[in-house]
């Protein structure tokens, strides 16, 4: 925590009295993140070439994509490393949130790893069991939960959106559903990774919407103000969803299409662990269903895909997840992906919108 230091010096520099604002760290963690991941980028994309960690595609899936096999995956270590750097020097690591966020996140992309080792080793598109998956993933997250509940006061009661009068305490319950929250999340940002950058920067958007969601509910004058839940401590979480926006962004300096690497389930997984965890930390569990609109959409087609052709045998979509429906359809990849990025920030506005009409 380089900052706390730096400010301890502000008696005898002045200047250094800006890092005990929160939106300063919030800036500086972000270009912190950003340039580390644009000049850690090449190098990494080519160490991932020299193991040979090449993304394997599925032999069921769209002809179009049989040319990305062999493209770099699991850069999703360059985003998390790019953020554990401004972790370190900028935002407060002792935190209850900010560890709950960290462990979620960190926890959720090893899993991830070890699904995209799999793959690799295996050169096969299966990886790790689904139903491991998900134990592993329940587990961190309501561990998690279920720690910051007992010890550190976390708040078990879910707001309603527009209705400012009702609301539920959960008790202790509350680590299951937070759980699945976030579990929910990781797996819907993980079936949208499809398409170069298609998943990266809903995620991005996402971020950026509940860092500035985790600002306000931390900031008690302003969420009286709003008639929000108070969150104490959640302003934290600000300068970390900067570094993770941060990094986003730098990645998508290489993943853009066509892509020079793919975050794999490293990535995706930590990502939507990151937003689950952000979404439950700053009481916006409910809000996450419109505000992450893109992943539920590419869950439910799968989970309608699945259940349809279960009980009649047909199928509703071309393919699921959906992107894969419209690029059997015809249209072009990059059209999916810019409309799908419209959406994803359409969205996120509509999410704003709501501070003043709950």
């Amino acid at each position: 925590m380089v900052y706390q230091w730096l400010y301890s010096l502000a008696d005898q520099f002045s200047a250094f009295n800006v890092f005990r604002y929160i939106t300063v760290r919030t800036f500086i963690a972000f270009f912190t993140g950003f340039f580390l991941c644009l000049i850690w980028g090449p190098k990494f994309i080519q160490k991932l070439k020299e193991k040979h960690f090449g993304q394997s595609i599925r032999d069921d899936g769209p002809q179009t994509h049989k040319k990305k096999a062999g493209t770099p995956t699991m850069g999703g270590w360059l985003i998390l490393l790019s953020t554990l750097v401004p972790l370190v020097l900028w935002i407060d690591v002792m935190n209850p949130l900010v560890i709950g966020s960290v462990l979620i996140t960190w926890g959720f992309g090893l899993i991830g790893y070890l699904d995209d080792y799999l793959k690799v080793s295996k050169k096969n598109s299966k990886g790790l069991s689904g139903k491991v998956r998900l134990v592993g993933e329940f587990f961190i997250a309501i561990a998690t939960l279920a720690v910051l509940i007992q010890y550190y006061n976390l708040s078990t009661v879910i707001s309603v959106p527009f209705v400012k009068s009702l609301a539920f305490d959960l008790g202790f319950y509350y680590a299951l559903f937070g759980g699945m929250v976030i579990v929910g999340t990781a797996n819907a940002v993980n079936l949208t990774d499809g398409l170069d950058g298609l998943a990266i920067v809903p995620v991005i958007v996402a971020a950026t919407t509940l860092g500035l969601f985790s600002y306000i509910v931390g900031h008690a004058s302003i969420a009286s103000y709003l008639q929000i839940p108070h969150v104490s401590g959640a302003g934290e979480l600000a300068p970390l969803a900067a570094a993770m926006v941060a990094g986003g962004l730098g990645f998508l300096w290489f993943n853009t299409y066509p892509a020079q690497v793919f975050m794999g389930d490293v990535g995706s997984l930590s990502l939507g662990g990151f937003l689950g965890s952000m979404a439950v930390f700053t009481k916006n569990e409910i809000l996450m269903v419109l505000l992450g609109g893109i992943f539920v959409v590419e869950a439910l087609s799968v989970i309608t895909q699945v259940i349809s052709f279960k009980l009649t045998g047909k199928r509703i979509f071309k393919m699921a997840p959906i992107h894969h429906h419209f690029e059997l359809g015809g249209m072009t990849e990059t059209k999916i992906i810019v409309r799908f990025w419209i959406i994803s920030i359409l969205l996120a506005v509509l999410s704003l919108a709501t501070l003043k009409l709950r």
